[in-house]
């Protein structure tokens, strides 16, 4: 009741200046129990209410209970955990083959991170990525997987005789994207390891790039000196404005996997992939196609003229091992 009167209270615009401005409160409530030892308890609890309250979209408010501990609790030792997965080098590079659908060949790879965990075992990254976002260690794991698969790659690049030569397509995070420095790591990395920028792609999810535009047009640009690939991730799932889609200078567009497994069962599915390959070629782009399970899949992709797809029909994810018996 206290909570809805402050909503309320808020809910008029206040004036300063002669100016009405209008705001938002997020409230964290908790109720002392004979468990809290000192007055910082019951705030602490409070606190992370008010933060739940946020996450639920602001002007909003919650009520602290023991789940809200837990997932706190449970956060922070993720967090010290990768803290240390990161001095002790506990990640992995995962490679998933990437073919042309035309003639059935192995063009690349989509580079994968996973967590090999000393205590959970191997970690997928929906498990651990959102809080390394959150904590700012994502930067160095993007770091990490950039270099270590640009590194793998020339090594293929000098044993196994590909034309065009095999291609990396590295996911770029939204916090790292938006990093000044990103282009001047990049360019480190590729002289470091001695590959050329035509051989690596950047995959950028299209929600990252339409949240500042103007910015992601310049980056890209700035990427694209290098002779860097493009890709823009998860295609069709975010908002996109056709006339930056024009601006953009990228190179590839890649169909999310929602719509690759339902085009079979739902012909506005079907129409959705139809008119993504539709549009990238009237643009002069290429398509790539995820998450493709059946050989059904695959042939229906072919017949719409896809370029290229990747998914379990074709090949999991594999260690460095794995991927280098496919190519041999």
């Amino acid at each position: 009741v206290a909570a809805e009167r402050i909503h309320d209270a808020f809910s008029v615009p206040f004036e300063i200046d002669g100016v009405e401005v209008f705001s938002t409160v997020s409230i964290g409530i908790a109720v002392w129990k004979p468990t809290y030892e000192k007055p910082e308890d019951l705030l602490r609890d409070s606190d992370t209410a008010m933060y739940r309250a946020k996450a639920r979209g602001r002007n909003n408010f919650a009520v602290f209970d023991e789940e809200m501990h837990a997932r706190v609790v449970r956060t922070l030792k993720l967090e010290t955990d990768l803290r240390r997965a990161i001095a002790r080098e506990e990640f992995r590079v995962y490679y998933q083959p990437i073919v042309s659908i035309t003639v059935g060949r192995i063009t690349g790879f989509e580079v994968l991170v996973r967590w090999e965990h000393p205590e959970r075992g191997l970690l997928l990254p929906a498990e651990f990525i959102q809080v390394a976002e959150e904590m700012g260690a994502i930067i160095q794991i993007d770091r990490f997987v950039a270099e270590d698969a640009c590194t793998q790659l020339r090594a293929w690049q000098n044993t196994y005789r590909h034309n065009p030569p095999l291609n990396v397509a590295v996911n770029v995070s939204g916090t790292q994207f938006m990093r000044p420095d990103l282009v001047t790591q990049i360019d480190h990395i590729l002289r470091k390891t001695g590959l050329y920028g035509r051989s690596l792609t950047l995959e950028v999810t299209e929600s990252v790039l339409m949240e500042n535009a103007q910015y992601a047009a310049e980056m890209l640009e700035q990427l694209r000196s290098l002779d860097i690939r493009i890709s823009i991730d998860d295609f069709g799932t975010g908002y996109s404005s056709l006339a930056y889609l024009r601006r953009f200078k990228v190179d590839t567009l890649k169909i999310d996997y929602s719509f690759v497994s339902r085009m079979l069962a739902d012909e506005e599915n079907s129409q959705i992939v139809k008119t993504i390959r539709t549009l990238a070629n009237n643009l002069g782009k290429q398509t790539v196609a995820e998450g493709v399970e059946t050989r059904s899949q695959y042939e229906a992709l072919k017949e719409l003229g896809v370029d290229r797809a990747q998914g379990m029909y074709i090949s999991p994810p594999l260690p460095v091992e794995q991927a280098d018996e496919l190519l041999a």
